[in-house]
């Protein structure tokens, strides 16, 4: 088995605003004033990158020579296709032409991904979705969702793309809304390339169990990315990972070390008021005690217990590895 890498979105280094905090969490900055935080974290080894890049007008050349100084990889490009712009859809815009930007913009960060030898493409499509009965024809929002996807995929066959499911929010309801509903779109777009990213919060958030979702996804063959977080379930709070659901992560992880899936677990965190590299720190500190934990995790006596659905002798296995590792 290889080393467990780790990695974050290079937002979780940005600063932040909301509807009361108008005037921001801090001080602005750049994707390079980002990159230089991150490369403060403990063994974090891949960032995501938004494009396009905030804070400034920089090339690619300068935000390659921040991360090489800081000995950081790339792992995903993030196009922007849930801004002022696309208020009424990306894919699912009503307007063609506003379609065709988000196909512009999309394959402007294919050009990203190869670049910077990224391992995806991730298409998180935030305005894609409805917010009241009657507002939209939901086969025709679906089938440009579908569609939208398909196209980019086709043209772009050397390049993975991941759709990042999520219930709701900016949209009341999303287009890609549950990872049930994510596979059944993926599959009848039918390209081997286009796969999910897996966020811990917005499975939760939706009701999933998100270790049960990973395994849907990955016996499907589409888990390509995961992002890991936390919250009270009601809304993507994206508070530090573990904070509040250590064994239900802890399970999400277990699944996925039983189907040796082996990618990157990254960090999709938003530190509004916290420092950003200690929040990581911690963060990553509780990863690798999880994996800690998985390598303690008596698999026979697990099997055992879940042979006969005995949840209480399962909780113990489980919670007796991983608070054991910390």
């Amino acid at each position: 088995m290889t080393a467990q890498r780790y990695g974050a979105g290079i937002w979780h280094f940005a600063t932040y605003l909301d509807r009361y905090a108008t005037d921001g969490y801090g001080t602005p900055r750049s994707v390079i004033e980002a990159i230089d935080l991150a490369g403060q974290v403990r063994d974090l080894s891949v960032v995501d990158i938004n494009y396009p890049f905030f804070g400034g007008d920089f090339t690619n050349a300068q935000v390659k020579e921040a991360l090489d100084r800081n000995k950081l990889g790339v792992i995903g490009i993030t196009p922007e296709i849930y801004t002022r712009e696309f208020v009424k859809g990306s894919f699912t815009n009503p307007d063609a032409g506003v379609r065709r930007r988000t196909h512009e913009l999309v394959t402007e960060a294919c050009d990203q991904v190869r670049y910077f030898g990224a391992d995806y493409v991730k298409l998180w499509p935030g305005q894609d979705g409805w917010d009241y009965p009657f507002q939209v024809d939901y086969g025709t929002l679906w089938k440009h969702s579908l569609d939208g996807v398909g196209q980019l995929a086709s043209e772009n066959p050397d390049l993975k793309f991941v759709i990042e499911y999520k219930p709701r929010e900016p949209r009341v309801r999303m287009s890609f809304g549950s990872v049930a509903r994510t596979l059944l779109g993926i599959e009848k777009i039918g390209l081997p390339n286009v796969g999910i990213l897996l966020d811990f919060g917005h499975a939760i958030m939706g009701g999933e169990s998100a270790a049960d979702s990973a395994q849907l996804a990955i016996d499907y063959g589409r888990l390509f990315g995961m992002d890991v977080n936390d919250n009270y379930r009601s809304w993507d709070d994206d508070l530090v990972a573990g904070s509040l659901h250590p064994i239900e992560l802890f399970e999400f992880f277990y699944v996925l070390r039983k189907n040796k899936w082996e990618g990157v677990w990254q960090l999709d965190q938003f530190p509004f008021r916290e420092d950003s590299v200690a929040a990581a720190n911690h963060a990553i500190d509780f990863l690798k005690a999880a994996a800690k934990g998985l390598e303690a995790l008596d698999i026979e006596a697990l099997k055992a217990a879940q042979g006969r659905h005995d949840a209480i002798g399962a909780l113990k296995v489980a919670q007796k590895a991983l608070f054991g590792a910390m």
